[in-house]
């Protein structure tokens, strides 16, 4: 939050207080600091209600999710009617990517900043362009006093820019110390002193470290490990397209395919011609064997009340057609 507190500081989030970031890097703060905080009830995220509130009451600090960033970049000038005294977002839940820090920048005239974390562990990374330069589409270094490594399955710390677990060592003030009656869960969420997030990822010889996916939403395809947030960024950056996943769809030879569901702005009409062109996109961007095989023109995507996109969901609908077609 950018060295929060400051004088007549105001937050607000949209994000559900039943959930760890809610409550713990909103509401919390705010009240320990003596900050008020806005409270509202929306029964879905609306982006356009997203900028009056924040004009109405003076926002300055805001907890907003990937997906509500996304939702906000599509509402046509939107400071011509509100007037914002927003001065940071706080972003999380998923990789926030360079598409949108770049928006933020270009048109809020602030920063995105990113925090990783879990219920299990609030923010254990994190990016803040006022304290070191950031590299976009990064998770950002760890948090102070925090002691993340990139792992393998059996507790070994592994080199820079090898793929891993991303895990927290305990103890630290935040950890959970146990899941409630759920021994065998407990032991399960650890490697010795590790505490296994369940993201997948890879620490740079600079010490940022690098989102791939969570464990189930890698891909794995021809032998390559492919994280989907990559594939969503640079589709994201297209002016044609509002929001995209990527998921693997099983292949007999390359074990999986690429596929990206794509929810195009307004106006935009969804082609083969169209759909080519975005894998022509995405190959100007990233390496071959990232390009999405196959392309789905979708109305909605499945999403989470904390704003995650739910891949396990679309990877079933896969599944179930793939199993009617058989």
């Amino acid at each position: 939050y950018d060295f929060f507190p400051q004088p007549k500081d105001v937050l607000w989030s949209p994000a559900d207080w039943a959930w760890m970031a809610g409550l713990m890097d909103e509401l919390m703060p705010g009240w320990f600091h003596g900050c008020a905080v806005v409270a509202t009830a929306m029964k879905g995220f609306d982006a356009e209600d997203a900028y009056r509130i924040l004009a109405q009451h003076e926002v300055t600090l805001a907890l907003l999710t990937p997906t509500m960033l996304k939702l906000m970049r599509q509402v046509p000038d939107p400071l011509s009617r509100h007037e914002l005294k927003l001065r940071a977002v706080l972003s999380g839940g998923e990789a926030v990517g360079a598409a949108l820090l770049e928006w933020a920048q270009n048109e809020l005239k602030l920063n995105v900043n990113e925090g990783f974390g879990q219920t299990e562990c609030n923010v254990i990374l994190g990016n803040n362009g006022n304290v070191f330069p950031i590299k976009p589409g990064s998770l950002g270094k760890p948090t102070p006093g925090t002691v993340v490594r990139i792992i393998d399955d059996n507790g070994n710390e592994v080199p820079p820019g090898t793929e891993g677990h991303i895990a927290c060592k305990r103890p630290h003030p935040v950890m959970l110390k146990e899941y409630l009656n759920k021994p065998d869960a407990t032991r399960d969420k650890f490697i010795g002193d590790w505490l296994i997030t369940g993201d997948v990822g890879h620490m740079d010889e600079d010490g940022y470290f690098w989102f791939h996916g969570r464990g189930d939403d890698v891909i794995t395809s021809s032998g390559y490990r492919i994280g989907p947030g990559e594939i969503e960024d640079a589709l994201l950056k297209h002016p044609a397209v509002q929001m995209a996943a990527a998921i693997g769809v099983p292949d007999p030879v390359r074990t999986e395919i690429i596929k990206a569901f794509i929810i195009l702005k307004e106006g935009q009409s969804g082609s083969d011609a169209l759909a080519d062109e975005l894998r022509e996109f995405v190959r100007g961007r990233l390496a071959r064997h990232e390009v999405p095989k196959l392309i789905e023109f979708v109305d909605s995507l499945p999403m989470t009340t904390t704003g995650k996109i739910m891949r396990r969901e679309l990877r079933q609908k896969e599944k179930d057609r793939a199993a009617a077609q058989a």
